[in-house]
């Protein structure tokens, strides 16, 4: 079975404002299955360079398989985007002309029920990004207190129903552990009223969503990563991200400002670019994107 590829999300707008051109060193900081990176080396070869960083060592094999008719050109490495630095350092890279950060995660990772990130599939309740590390989401659900629960939901995931479905998980996991993503996703269609449980956005997105970046640590890294991806661009090189959650766009948005007050980059999109209309309608999952975009000074 062919795994399903993960559809680079805003990929037109990302070459439009990362301006690849030939010979250009690139980073791409969650290269996933490389669907940005191989429109990136397109444009930057000859002579071009491409470190491709994720979390993931399967997407990492298939990032590979995929850019292979650039061999030579590109290095892939396990490691965290917030070690940046250090990944480029190990390449001997110094700096570069484009960085890319992408905060989705991949079609290629929700399709595989064993991962653990959606409630479409059943199955076990893991979440991690890094398989090796070691705090899952069911370490998460079954160890905090009704009260740390209720906190992650609402700051992470916005969720307006956080003490309710807090307090029922809590029940719930007395009688036996919640061990599978369909044990979770029923506990919050239970927890959440009648009346709130068939809208457009499925009642349990906020819940996984927020244990999802719990268990990664997601925010906890970005406004640093951000930091070095800057301190490691040319001058007049580019940063763009793409996140997919209002908190990770606000992160972005105030390091972009603080950066800009002191000198270091010009911010060239003060309002955050979305997704078109048609790109929408043929990959639903880019909805909720937004793209900013900064040059180094």
């Amino acid at each position: 079975m062919e795994p399903v590829i993960h559809h680079p999300v805003m990929l037109n707008e990302v070459l439009e404002y990362l301006r690849p051109a030939s010979g250009m060193t690139v980073i791409d900081c969650t290269v996933g299955t490389a669907g940005h990176s191989l429109a990136l080396m397109e444009r930057i070869m000859p002579a071009g360079r491409l470190i491709g960083i994720d979390r993931d060592e399967e997407s990492l094999r298939i990032a590979g398989q995929r850019l292979e008719a650039y061999s030579g050109s590109f290095d892939l490495a396990y490691s965290n985007f917030y070690d940046i630095d250090k990944v480029a350092a190990s390449f001997g890279v110094t700096g570069a002309g484009a960085i890319l950060m992408d905060l989705g995660i991949s079609s290629y990772q929700l399709s595989n029920p064993q991962r653990g990130f959606s409630f479409q599939n059943d199955g076990p309740l893991d979440m991690r990004l890094d398989r090796n590390s070691y705090i899952s989401a069911y370490d998460l659900v079954n160890n905090l207190n009704e009260e740390e629960i209720s906190s992650l939901l609402r700051n992470f995931g916005q969720e307006r129903w956080h003490n309710r479905i807090a307090s029922l998980l809590v029940r719930e996991r007395q009688k036996s552990p919640i061990s599978t993503t369909r044990q979770l996703s029923d506990i919050v269609l239970r927890a959440i009223p009648g009346r709130f449980r068939h809208q457009r956005l499925h009642p349990a997105t906020r819940t996984f969503q927020a244990v999802r970046i719990a268990v990664n640590r997601e925010l906890e890294v970005l406004g640093s990563a951000v930091n070095k991806a800057v301190d490691l661009l040319e001058r007049g090189g580019r940063l763009c991200v793409i996140s997919f959650h209002s908190l990770e766009d606000r992160t972005i948005k105030l390091v972009f400002r603080e950066l800009a007050s002191a000198g270091k980059i010009d911010i060239i999109t003060h309002k955050p670019l979305t997704p078109t209309t048609c790109e929408i309608k043929d990959n639903p999952p880019s909805r909720s994107a937004k793209l900013r975009v900064a040059e180094r000074r």
